[in-house]
Protein backbone atom coordinates (compact mmCIF):
# COMPACT_ATOMS: atom_id res chain seq x y z
CA UNK A 1 0.00 0.00 0.00
CA UNK A 2 2.62 2.63 1.13
CA UNK A 3 4.83 2.05 -2.26
CA UNK A 4 1.31 2.38 -4.23
CA UNK A 5 1.13 5.94 -2.44
CA UNK A 6 4.44 6.73 -3.34
CA UNK A 7 3.88 6.13 -6.83
CA UNK A 8 0.26 7.95 -6.66
CA UNK A 9 2.63 11.05 -5.11
CA UNK A 10 4.20 11.53 -8.23
CA UNK A 11 1.10 12.74 -10.23
CA UNK A 12 2.71 15.88 -9.70
CA UNK A 13 4.53 15.07 -13.39
CA UNK A 14 1.96 14.79 -15.25
CA UNK A 15 0.55 18.36 -14.04
CA UNK A 16 4.09 19.59 -14.22
CA UNK A 17 4.06 18.67 -18.31
CA UNK A 18 1.28 20.89 -18.49
CA UNK A 19 2.51 23.91 -16.66
CA UNK A 20 6.04 24.65 -17.84
CA UNK A 21 7.96 24.18 -21.35
CA UNK A 22 9.18 21.03 -22.64
CA UNK A 23 12.76 22.29 -22.35
CA UNK A 24 11.71 22.71 -18.65
CA UNK A 25 10.56 20.11 -17.92
CA UNK A 26 12.55 18.02 -19.89
CA UNK A 27 15.88 19.58 -17.62
CA UNK A 28 13.91 19.13 -14.55
CA UNK A 29 13.17 14.92 -15.29
CA UNK A 30 16.81 14.81 -15.96
CA UNK A 31 17.96 16.28 -13.10
CA UNK A 32 16.11 14.37 -11.00
CA UNK A 33 17.33 10.54 -12.88
CA UNK A 34 20.72 11.48 -13.07
CA UNK A 35 20.22 12.49 -8.78
CA UNK A 36 18.24 9.10 -8.18
CA UNK A 37 20.71 7.58 -10.05
CA UNK A 38 23.81 8.28 -8.16
CA UNK A 39 21.78 8.32 -4.96
CA UNK A 40 20.72 4.76 -5.30
CA UNK A 41 24.27 3.58 -6.52
CA UNK A 42 25.69 5.27 -3.50
CA UNK A 43 22.62 3.32 -1.22
CA UNK A 44 23.96 0.04 -3.01
CA UNK A 45 27.80 0.87 -2.10
CA UNK A 46 26.39 1.67 1.23
CA UNK A 47 27.74 5.18 1.53
CA UNK A 48 26.47 6.92 4.47
CA UNK A 49 25.23 10.00 3.65
CA UNK A 50 23.17 7.60 0.66
CA UNK A 51 21.54 5.25 3.57
CA UNK A 52 20.55 8.66 5.36
CA UNK A 53 19.11 9.88 3.02
CA UNK A 54 17.77 7.34 -0.09
CA UNK A 55 17.92 4.73 2.77
CA UNK A 56 15.58 5.80 5.06
CA UNK A 57 13.26 7.90 2.60
CA UNK A 58 12.54 4.74 0.52
CA UNK A 59 14.12 1.25 1.92
CA UNK A 60 10.00 0.22 2.55
CA UNK A 61 8.68 0.99 -0.89
CA UNK A 62 11.60 -1.40 -2.55
CA UNK A 63 11.50 -4.81 -3.82
CA UNK A 64 14.03 -7.54 -2.86
CA UNK A 65 15.68 -7.19 -5.90
CA UNK A 66 16.40 -3.91 -5.13
CA UNK A 67 17.36 -3.96 -2.05
CA UNK A 68 19.62 -7.13 -2.71
CA UNK A 69 23.69 -5.84 -2.39
CA UNK A 70 24.67 -8.73 -5.15
CA UNK A 71 24.74 -6.91 -7.83
CA UNK A 72 22.72 -2.89 -8.36
CA UNK A 73 19.51 -3.40 -9.46
CA UNK A 74 17.62 0.47 -9.83
CA UNK A 75 14.40 1.20 -8.04
CA UNK A 76 10.78 1.87 -10.13
CA UNK A 77 11.61 6.00 -8.98
CA UNK A 78 14.66 5.19 -11.65
CA UNK A 79 12.17 4.10 -14.69
CA UNK A 80 9.62 6.71 -13.29
CA UNK A 81 12.02 9.35 -14.04
CA UNK A 82 13.12 7.98 -17.36
CA UNK A 83 9.69 7.78 -18.20
CA UNK A 84 9.01 10.98 -17.67
CA UNK A 85 11.87 12.79 -19.26
CA UNK A 86 11.23 10.53 -22.52
CA UNK A 87 7.58 11.18 -22.88
CA UNK A 88 7.96 14.87 -22.79
CA UNK A 89 10.62 14.75 -24.62
CA UNK A 90 9.08 12.36 -27.34
CA UNK A 91 5.39 13.48 -27.00
CA UNK A 92 3.32 16.53 -27.03
CA UNK A 93 2.51 17.61 -23.81
CA UNK A 94 -1.09 15.70 -23.65
CA UNK A 95 -0.17 12.39 -24.77
CA UNK A 96 3.25 12.98 -22.49
CA UNK A 97 0.74 13.88 -19.65
CA UNK A 98 -2.11 10.77 -20.63
CA UNK A 99 0.66 7.78 -20.41
CA UNK A 100 2.35 8.91 -17.90
CA UNK A 101 -1.04 9.34 -15.29
CA UNK A 102 -2.38 5.74 -16.88
CA UNK A 103 1.03 4.42 -15.46
CA UNK A 104 0.70 6.29 -12.26
CA UNK A 105 -3.10 5.00 -11.62
CA UNK A 106 -3.49 2.33 -13.63
CA UNK A 107 -0.87 0.39 -12.39
CA UNK A 108 -1.78 1.02 -8.69
CA UNK A 109 -5.29 0.41 -9.21
CA UNK A 110 -4.23 -2.88 -10.80
CA UNK A 111 -2.18 -3.96 -7.19
CA UNK A 112 -4.29 -3.22 -5.36
CA UNK A 113 -7.49 -4.34 -6.80
CA UNK A 114 -5.18 -7.54 -7.51
CA UNK A 115 -4.57 -8.32 -4.13
CA UNK A 116 -7.50 -7.11 -2.44
CA UNK A 117 -10.29 -9.38 -5.03
CA UNK A 118 -7.78 -11.24 -7.05
CA UNK A 119 -8.99 -14.48 -7.11
CA UNK A 120 -8.31 -15.62 -10.72
CA UNK A 121 -4.97 -15.55 -11.54
CA UNK A 122 -3.94 -15.60 -15.30
CA UNK A 123 -0.02 -14.81 -14.84
CA UNK A 124 2.37 -16.03 -12.28
CA UNK A 125 0.99 -13.37 -9.14
CA UNK A 126 -1.25 -11.21 -11.91
CA UNK A 127 -4.83 -11.39 -11.75
CA UNK A 128 -7.95 -10.78 -14.37
CA UNK A 129 -9.42 -8.60 -11.61
CA UNK A 130 -6.01 -6.35 -11.42
CA UNK A 131 -5.29 -6.28 -14.90
CA UNK A 132 -9.27 -5.29 -15.34
CA UNK A 133 -9.04 -3.01 -13.13
CA UNK A 134 -5.55 -1.56 -14.91
CA UNK A 135 -7.66 -1.44 -18.29
CA UNK A 136 -10.65 0.11 -17.28
CA UNK A 137 -8.74 2.86 -15.20
CA UNK A 138 -6.96 3.16 -18.46
CA UNK A 139 -9.90 3.63 -20.40
CA UNK A 140 -11.55 5.98 -18.08
CA UNK A 141 -7.97 7.93 -18.15
CA UNK A 142 -7.92 7.95 -21.91
CA UNK A 143 -11.67 9.55 -21.79
CA UNK A 144 -11.07 12.04 -19.23
CA UNK A 145 -8.07 13.64 -21.72
CA UNK A 146 -10.80 13.03 -24.63
CA UNK A 147 -10.88 17.36 -24.80
CA UNK A 148 -7.36 17.12 -25.31
CA UNK A 149 -6.50 13.56 -26.78
CA UNK A 150 -8.93 12.22 -29.57
CA UNK A 151 -10.41 8.78 -27.98
CA UNK A 152 -10.89 6.26 -30.38
CA UNK A 153 -10.31 2.76 -31.49
CA UNK A 154 -6.26 4.03 -31.04
CA UNK A 155 -6.96 4.81 -27.85
CA UNK A 156 -8.66 1.46 -26.94
CA UNK A 157 -5.78 -0.48 -28.84
CA UNK A 158 -3.20 1.68 -26.51
CA UNK A 159 -4.92 0.67 -22.92
CA UNK A 160 -4.97 -3.02 -25.33
CA UNK A 161 -1.24 -2.53 -25.25
CA UNK A 162 -0.31 -1.00 -22.09
CA UNK A 163 -2.51 -3.56 -20.46
CA UNK A 164 -0.14 -6.24 -21.69
CA UNK A 165 3.04 -4.87 -20.82
CA UNK A 166 1.81 -4.61 -17.54
CA UNK A 167 0.90 -8.19 -17.40
CA UNK A 168 3.67 -9.84 -18.97
CA UNK A 169 6.49 -7.09 -17.54
CA UNK A 170 8.89 -10.43 -17.06
CA UNK A 171 8.61 -10.97 -20.47
CA UNK A 172 9.61 -7.89 -22.01
CA UNK A 173 12.06 -7.62 -19.70
CA UNK A 174 11.75 -3.55 -19.16
CA UNK A 175 10.09 -2.18 -16.35
CA UNK A 176 6.34 -1.44 -16.80
CA UNK A 177 6.86 2.02 -15.20
CA UNK A 178 8.91 2.68 -18.34
CA UNK A 179 7.18 0.10 -20.78
CA UNK A 180 3.41 1.12 -20.49
CA UNK A 181 4.04 5.35 -20.72
CA UNK A 182 5.64 4.87 -23.92
CA UNK A 183 3.54 2.42 -25.10
CA UNK A 184 0.44 4.69 -24.67
CA UNK A 185 2.32 7.71 -26.02
CA UNK A 186 4.15 5.67 -29.11
CA UNK A 187 0.50 4.38 -30.07
CA UNK A 188 -1.38 7.77 -29.44
CA UNK A 189 1.40 9.47 -31.17
CA UNK A 190 2.21 7.38 -34.17
CA UNK A 191 -1.08 5.50 -35.50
Amino acid sequence: MYRKLVHLSSLWMPLFIFLVPKVWACLLFATALVADVITEYANYKRYKWARKTFGRLFFKTLRAGETSHRRFLPSGSVYVLTAAFLCTLLFSKEVAALALSVMLISDSLAALVGKKFGKHKIYKQKSLEGTLAFFTSALIINGLFYSLVTFNFTSLFACLAASAAELWEDKFKIDDNLSVPLIIGAILSYM
